[in-house]
């Protein structure tokens, strides 16, 4: 006759094989209180002996099952090898109590579905669980096997390490490059964040301010003093960056789509939506823990370029935000994600939408001649909130270029796409589904000094492409 139950339990394990065995050390160890029952009377003693419940009985008999109070547990794992014991258990179990989870070993499919039909949860088969340890395994070895690469690049430069991040530097490239640099410190070597352009949004300012991230001016550089170089957030010198074209590049890091890509170390992936969660994912497999610095950037890369986790965030993302966010410092993050906006950034909103162009749901606007171009994606972001509006294209005139910001929310457009067939002939554009930017020289407007005659023909051009590109057709007025 099977031992009397005392106490109530998280969960009750029925048949405790290896796999059941394994399973009950783990969930103890978890701080689960376990109840583990066997028909064989020296597996259960082995148990005892280790101070874990454990009866001995045949689980299909109802006197063993009688002893259990199944209404007062969270969970029934039934994990002998006999499929037909596996359903008839899972059958009473379930009419006992409509509402414990149970979950079931089946040997093949056939037996998953009648045991899912019995009221199952979840249902284990070797296949599916070798699948998943075979996946996982493969991932797990494929990141050992890319930061093996990466030390063996770091520590054989022979001097300062240079990490560029793409001119204009935001959120997601700063925090990457910040982070790269702790890995490089990790393993030895100096290292110097490197940028073209300014740094002018004002979230950009408040984060380099707030968290004191020492940034260098390329242009002031003497990049001869450094050994290597690497870059982040972007695919090579030209791709949005200043990086002179014969600079030869050891380390590529981004999550942008890109073409034979060639450096020492290559990581691109299209699995995540912001590369600094493969540098915050770098740092969890190599076991450093982030300061609150290098933690509250990360995140806050991870957060700005997923638009608040809303646009292009996958499952890494969110488990490397995960991760991060025990170490992020709350107040400082708060501060960073709603600065003020300056007095220029208003008067380029005002602009763009005194100028805004309606096409269904399609908007371009001229926000004028500006001095900062980081003026013009906070202006993009906030006419993509007008009703009716899905996409966004607003761009301004800064110094010999035309500046383009686009943003988008119909999911049947690739607004990069969009943006790189309207322009890839007359200048540099293209991003992602839902965020895209450009550049277009001045010069091909020919020699035009009057400002206004110019803002007509900037207009006029950048209207029509974008419009074709995304197939409406309008009559130009003369």
């Amino acid at each position: 006759m099977p031992e009397e139950v005392n106490g109530n339990y998280d969960y009750v394990i029925l048949g405790c094989g290896a796999l059941g065995t394994a399973i009950v050390k783990d969930l103890i160890s978890s701080g689960k209180k376990i109840l583990a029952v066997d028909v064989n009377p020296e597996k259960v003693e082995v148990l005892k002996d280790e101070e874990i419940d454990a009866i001995a009985g045949d689980i299909e008999s109802d006197e063993v099952l009688n002893k259990i109070d199944f209404k007062k547990v969270t969970g029934v794992l039934i994990l002998t090898s006999k499929d037909e014991t596996n359903r008839i258990v899972a059958e009473r179990v379930r009419k006992e109590n409509g509402e414990v989870l149970i979950v079931s070993r089946a040997s093949n499919l056939k037996s998953k579905e009648e045991l899912e039909e019995a009221g199952v949860d979840l249902v284990i088969t070797p296949i599916e669980s070798m699948k998943s340890t075979l996946v996982g395994g493969l991932k797990k070895a494929e990141s050992l096997r890319k930061l093996k690469k990466l030390r063996s690049v770091i520590q054989e430069t022979d001097g300062k390490l240079g990490i560029f991040t793409h001119d204009n530097p935001d959120p997601d490239s700063i925090s990457s490059a910040l982070a790269l640099r702790e890995i490089a410190k990790h393993f030895g070597v100096e290292a110097d964040i490197l940028y073209y352009g300014e740094i002018q949004h004002q979230q950009n300012k408040a984060m380099v301010n707030l968290l004191g991230i020492p940034m260098i001016r390329a242009g002031e550089a003497d990049l001869s003093s450094y050994s290597k170089f690497a870059i982040v957030d972007s695919s090579g010198p030209g791709i949005n960056n200043s990086i002179p074209g014969d600079l030869e590049i050891a380390i590529v890091i981004d999550h942008h789509p890109a073409e034979n890509v060639e450096a020492e170390f290559v990581d691109l992936r299209n699995d995540v939506g912001a590369t600094a969660t493969i540098l915050a994912l770098y740092l969890q497999d190599l076991k450093i823990v982030p300061t609150k610095t290098l933690a509250t950037s990360l995140f806050f890369g991870i957060e700005s370029e997923t638009e608040g986790f809303r646009k292009n965030a996958r499952t890494n993302d969110f488990l490397a935000s995960a991760y991060l966010y025990p170490f992020v410092d709350r107040e400082l993050l708060e501060k960073m994600e709603g600065p003020a906006l300056s007095t220029e950034t208003l008067d380029v909103l005002a602009t763009a939408i005194k100028n805004r162009e309606i096409y269904s749901s399609f908007l371009l606007s001229f926000a004028g001649f500006i001095n900062d171009r980081d003026t013009l994606p906070q202006a993009a972001d906030f006419l993509l909130r007008l009703e009716g509006i899905n996409t966004v294209l607003v761009f301004g005139v800064m110094k010999d270029a035309v500046y383009l910001s686009a943003r988008n929310a119909d999911v049947r457009i690739n607004i990069g796409e969009v943006l790189k067939n309207a322009f890839k002939d007359v200048g540099g554009a293209g991003g992602h589904a839902h965020a895209a930017g450009g550049k277009i020289p001045l010069g091909i407007f020919g020699d035009v000094s009057d400002k206004e005659t110019l803002a007509k023909l900037v207009t006029q051009a950048i209207r029509k492409r974008f419009l074709n590109a995304i197939g409406i057709e309008i009559e130009e007025k003369p």
